[in-house]
């Protein structure tokens, strides 16, 4: 008899329709499993096996073929053990004659005992297959919290095996939820805050600037000036996801199998903050079977760099393309995977190996010439252009921390970026445009308006600092914010000049 059970594979963050077909006939009992499966894949007839068996349901001694169609796609994934388990035991007559399959999507890992495990990547297959007009999907129960947004889909959550086919037989009935849209209400989690920095105004200005228009930002100072604390409170102050959004991120995290089971979507925008022994793939994305990276998990929040020189340099200029683009590309010999990377590159830094060349305090930096050139220039000019905001730090007082007056907190400087964040977005609306960060050359001549004397300032400028066209325009960007976190809609002289204090490092890296 031949059965066949509807179901989906995903590569990258790219879902597709897949058929399990299912024949079984007389012959020696063998089961192969056919159609560009890989390894997990191909083990699963051993885990079917068993959950059959031990589901209280009859395990057909026949020869059973299970093709996966289309056969010229790579299948990938734990995923495939449900809906071969069901094609064996439809094609075997034990369920209802009248139960239709093709109604469903079904995904699901097998344990021995039959229990049906949660797997990964079920909200972007969902979502897709939406798109693609199926309605209904048998998933594992612990997929239900995700799946309750895939709008529109009427999702079925099964713990074991036995309990699927009860269901399908109709001895038992089993409540459905349809995916909807929600509002997004953070967790109150946040323990770190702004308040907490002593002193370093022009950081928390810099910082502020970085938020209102998601800016890269690359800090230096000598060690225990604040960099790391202020860069850890910057996601306090960043404007709440919209559910576009954190839907897009707990696509990804689904996929790589980092979202949390019972809240089912990320509400936070994410922090990511990777060691610098990370290696390439692991920041970008790739493997054996591609699976995204740090890049693509800060989509939407901030990927920061702790001591950014201790970093691999072919791992620093990788992070050109994405830092451009907004995505990373990974080919392999038989696709080509793309993951979003729209993330806020935070990065801090010491100006040399001991952290105090060029500081104004009593250490004195006992580093050679060589050393600092050598150490400072692991960042290369490309990259640097690429960086909104260069901000120097300098040590905390004594008078600062002992200081008793009031510091402005998170919940208050949060309050200007959503205000500066809610200008940008009426003002691009209606474009692919979100915030100051994405303004193209064109863009910028359309929604900058600059006046005069400001125009004269940043030609006076651009000649004196030998600026690149990306840098110009990235002082534009800068400019852009400054001036929406004032209300202003044209460009002055004072936002054009405060964003030229933000690029004028170029003394740090003159050895």
């Amino acid at each position: 008899m031949l059965s066949k059970i509807k179901s989906c594979s995903i590569n990258g963050l790219q879902a597709s329709s897949i058929e399990v077909e299912v024949d079984l006939a007389n012959g020696l009992p063998a089961i192969n499993i056919v159609g560009l499966a890989d390894v997990e894949v191909k083990e699963s007839k051993e885990r079917v096996r068993a959950a059959i068996n031990n589901s209280n349901l009859d395990f057909p001694l026949k020869r059973i073929t299970v093709n996966l169609a289309p056969a010229d796609t790579k299948k990938e994934g734990t995923h495939y053990d449900l809906p071969i388990a069901l094609g064996i035991l439809a094609a075997s007559g034990q369920l209802k004659e009248n139960f239709d399959p093709s109604k469903y999507i079904l995904l699901g890992e097998l344990s021995l005992d039959g229990k049906i495990n949660k797997v990964n990547g079920v909200l972007p297959m969902l979502i897709e297959m939406y798109n693609r007009g199926a309605k209904k999907v048998i998933l594992p129960k612990d997929n239900l919290p995700e799946s309750k947004y895939a709008i529109g889909m009427e999702c079925i959550g099964v713990q074991y095996l036995h309990e699927l086919v009860e269901f399908i037989n109709g001895s038992i009935f089993i409540d459905s939820q349809i995916g909807e849209e929600s509002n997004i209400e953070e967790d109150n989690i946040v323990d770190l805050d702004f308040r907490d920095i002593s002193g370093q105004e022009n950081l928390k200005r810099a910082m502020e600037i970085t938020a209102a228009g998601n800016h890269n930002l690359l800090m230096i100072g000598p060690p225990g000036s604040g960099k790391t604390m202020a860069a850890r409170r910057l996601p306090s102050i960043l404007p709440k996801m919209t559910f576009k959004e954190a839907i897009e991120v707990s696509k990804i995290y689904s996929v790589a199998g980092l979202l949390n089971t019972k809240e089912g979507l990320i509400k936070q925008r994410p922090f990511r903050s990777p060691h610098h022994t990370i290696s390439n793939i692991a920041l970008t994305g790739g493997g054996r079977i591609p699976r995204p990276g740090e890049v693509s998990l800060s989509h939407y929040g901030v990927l920061f760099l702790d001591e950014l020189p201790e970093f691999n340099k072919v791992a620093l200029e990788v992070l050109r393309q994405p830092l451009e683009d907004g995505e990373i590309s990974i080919s392999r010999v038989n696709a080509s995977y793309s993951f979003p990377s729209k993330f806020m590159l935070v990065a801090s830094m010491n100006p040399c190996p001991c952290g105090f060349y060029g500081t104004k305090t009593e250490q004195q930096c006992i580093c050679a010439p060589q050393q600092v050139k050598r150490y400072m220039g692991k960042i290369s000019g490309p990259l640097l252009d690429r960086i909104d905001i260069v901000v120097e730090t300098a040590a905390v007082a004594y008078s600062d921390l002992v200081n008793r007056r009031k510091v402005e907190d998170s919940k208050t400087i949060r309050k200007r970026v959503e205000k500066a964040r809610e200008l940008q977005r009426k003002r691009y609306l209606g474009t692919e445009i979100f915030n100051n960060s994405q303004l193209t050359p064109s863009a910028i001549k359309k929604y900058c308006k600059i006046e005069i004397n400001a125009q004269a300032i940043l030609e006076a400028a651009f000649n004196k600092m030998k600026l690149s066209a990306r840098g110009y325009n990235r002082i534009i960007k800068v400019s852009r914010t400054i001036a929406d976190l004032e209300g202003c809609e044209t460009i002055n002289q004072q936002h054009i000049s405060e964003a030229l204090q933000y690029r004028n490092a170029s003394h740090l890296f003159k050895y």
